[in-house]
């Protein structure tokens, strides 16, 4: 093989779809899966597409490990990035922002420790799996850099100011174990109950009423950003109670059976 080329496993993120749930999947585990400008773009079209395909009910967020002395999900934003005059500042930032504001529910199976930016793609997803031993850093500070407004929002909306504040002012790595302890992930497993644990966490979000699921994600991240209002609250209870979806959870409860949505 060519030493210039890339192995054929490594490259920009996938994307597959599998029924109601797609992963995308960083690979560049060779470079502890930093992310490249070509790593960004394409993760903004794997977005789009997945926000115009209603089947999509989960969205996993993975990353390739294989071969790494130690499992890092992504080493952040790749440093040499920044020099140059096509860098774009804003463009890690749109593709977080892009990540958060995805109609179907998103899952972080962090399969290994987080650096710098990629940390606020973890914090962007709305449900969070980690593997125990791993930990999550912000060095923005280290580097001479203040955070862009929309990361220290989720930083602090999702970890509170105290962690918020160690995180960014002290650079030091914070245990998975005690991000999971302050509420930040759903479960923190070892490598051997990862997958089970990966696999039970989006079926049960798979098998919510996606409309109840998708319009709640929505509210409950506007309420955490402080920009919500309760009229268009209201208008989406109001929509859910009139939905085919919740007379068929009704019909399902009395009927003692699994329901069976369609997001209408």
């Amino acid at each position: 093989m060519n030493a210039a080329q890339p192995p054929a496993d490594e490259g920009p993120p996938s994307l597959a779809v599998d029924g109601a749930v797609a992963t995308i999947r960083l690979r560049r585990p060779a470079q502890r899966n930093s992310l490249h400008g070509v790593d960004l773009h394409t993760l903004l079209r794997h977005f789009s597409q997945l926000d115009a395909d209603p089947a999509v009910r989960v969205v996993v967020l993975s990353a390739a490990t294989e071969g790494q002395p130690r499992p890092v999900f992504s080493a952040g934003y790749f440093v040499a990035g920044f020099d140059g005059g096509a860098h774009d500042p804003m463009l890690f930032e749109r593709v977080a922002d892009a990540l958060a504001r995805l109609r179907p529910i998103t899952v972080c199976a962090l399969r290994g420790s987080v650096y710098g930016g990629a940390t606020d793609l973890v914090l962007a997803c709305d449900l969070r799996l980690g593997l125990v031993g791993t930990e999550f850093r912000m060095p923005a500070a280290a580097l001479g850099l203040h955070y862009y407004p929309s990361g220290l929002r989720r930083y602090v909306s999702r970890l509170g100011l105290g962690l918020a504040q160690r995180a960014f002012l002290t650079a030091q790595p914070l245990p998975i174990e005690e991000l999971a302890a302050a509420g930040l992930f759903q479960r923190v497993t070892d490598p051997e109950g990862f997958d089970a644990a990966l696999a039970a966490l989006v079926d049960s979000v798979v098998n919510l009423a996606p409309l109840a699921a998708q319009l709640t994600k929505q509210s409950l991240n506007e309420l955490a950003a402080g920009c919500y209002d309760e009229p268009g609250l209201r208008e989406r209870e109001l929509r859910t109670t009139r939905s085919a979806d919740f007379a068929e959870g009704r019909a399902a409860f009395a009927q003692r059976r699994a329901p069976r949505f369609t997001g209408e």
